[in-house]
């Protein structure tokens, strides 16, 4: 539906209306709006149904204080769902005073129109190149020391045990590692000359075991941050058939890339790589916060989970031809590996999604 403002979606069957936030804040008294977009992006409300845009779990959220009306939002496409008659409820912005105004062509109209429309959109969100921090303390702390943070975090339907049980086992079996890290790496690392080794148990225990606080700490904070979005994607069995898949190809991909090596290969970087690739394609529009630092100067910047992932696989790309060379330790092989599982789970679950467009 064309309005003076803008285009509304009405569903024919219960007269419901589907309004993006920008033509609400253009349309109705800011009082009306603000409520109810603070409580969502704080969490305020239980979810509800997928996005009829994206696929992604809505929130149902009180409208005001006082009219008991609760509407739906989706964070991620800034839409928001009123039933039937709930609009009513709302305020309507004032009629500007009748002023003198200079007849434009339709091309020039649209074009103004089109610059206020961006204006309000980068005044609602904040400019991506000097936004506010996040609001959990704990995400400025791991900014601090060069991690990325979750700027739009998806609406969770379901609790991530999955991804907490077996962070805590990989957690538990490197920590009891530590104690005797050299004789564990060589007795349940993954070599490539001995693939097979131990009936092949090597690719199962090499997962469970890293180099060190610094290597166990990375992969676990990257598992926990994004594995819990894509758990509640994709379901507890399918996510486990994700690690596993990644992780074996990720192993595999490390094996012939130096199918002499007598070196160990462990961690579970290559699992974790095909998770953080599902969620990179997933939520592709999700903000990703890095904290830009110099000296004492400090700003935030808030980047597209597509082009973060863009930008990690060209480092892996370079981290490989490294590998190759031997300047690198790092399995970058292993890396992409787990990657390309997670671009073949992407486009075979994509079209499953509930509701997705």
């Amino acid at each position: 539906m064309r309005t003076g403002n803008g285009i509304i979606w009405r569903c024919e069957k219960c007269d419901g209306r589907a309004v993006g936030l920008q033509l609400l804040r253009r349309t109705f008294a800011p009082e009306s709006i603000n409520p109810l977009w603070l409580h969502a992006i704080h969490n305020e409300g239980r979810t509800a149904r997928p996005c009829p845009s994206c696929g992604n779990a809505m929130i149902e959220v009180a409208l005001d204080s006082s009219s008991g009306i609760r509407v739906e939002v989706c964070r991620i496409c800034e839409f928001v769902w009123f039933d039937s008659g709930e609009t009513q409820t709302l305020q309507a912005r004032p009629l500007p005073k009748p002023k003198m105004q200079v007849i434009l062509p339709q091309e020039a109209r649209e074009a103004i129109a089109l610059a206020k429309v961006q204006q309000l959109a980068e005044q609602a969100r904040g400019s991506d190149f000097d936004s506010a921090a996040p609001d959990e303390w704990w995400k400025s702390i791991a900014a601090f020391f060069g991690m990325p943070v979750e700027f739009d975090a998806p609406a969770q339907e379901r609790r991530a045990f999955v991804t907490w049980f077996l962070a805590a086992i990989i957690i538990t079996a490197s920590v009891h590692a530590f104690f005797n890290l050299h004789e564990a790496v060589q007795l349940f690392g993954l070599i490539p000359a001995q693939a097979l080794r131990l009936h092949g148990l090597t690719f199962v225990t090499s997962f469970f075991l890293h180099a060190g606080i610094i290597h166990l700490v990375g992969n676990m904070y990257f598992f926990l941050v994004f594995g819990d979005d894509v758990e509640n994607f994709l379901g507890p069995l399918r996510y486990i058939a994700l690690i596993a898949i990644a992780a074996f190809v990720g192993d595999l991909v490390h094996i012939a890339s130096a199918p002499n090596s007598t070196i160990p290969c462990i961690g579970a970087s290559g699992g974790i790589a095909g998770v953080i690739t599902f969620y990179a394609l997933a939520f592709s529009q999700a903000k990703i916060g890095f904290l830009w630092r110099y000296f004492y100067y400090f700003r935030w910047i808030r980047l597209p989970a597509w082009f973060v992932f863009v930008l990690w696989i060209f480092f892996q790309i370079i981290g490989a031809y490294e590998q190759k060379i031997g300047i690198s330790s790092v399995s970058s092989f292993s890396h992409l590996g787990g990657a390309g599982v997670g671009l073949i789970a992407w486009f075979l679950t994509r079209k499953t999604a509930p509701f997705a467009a």
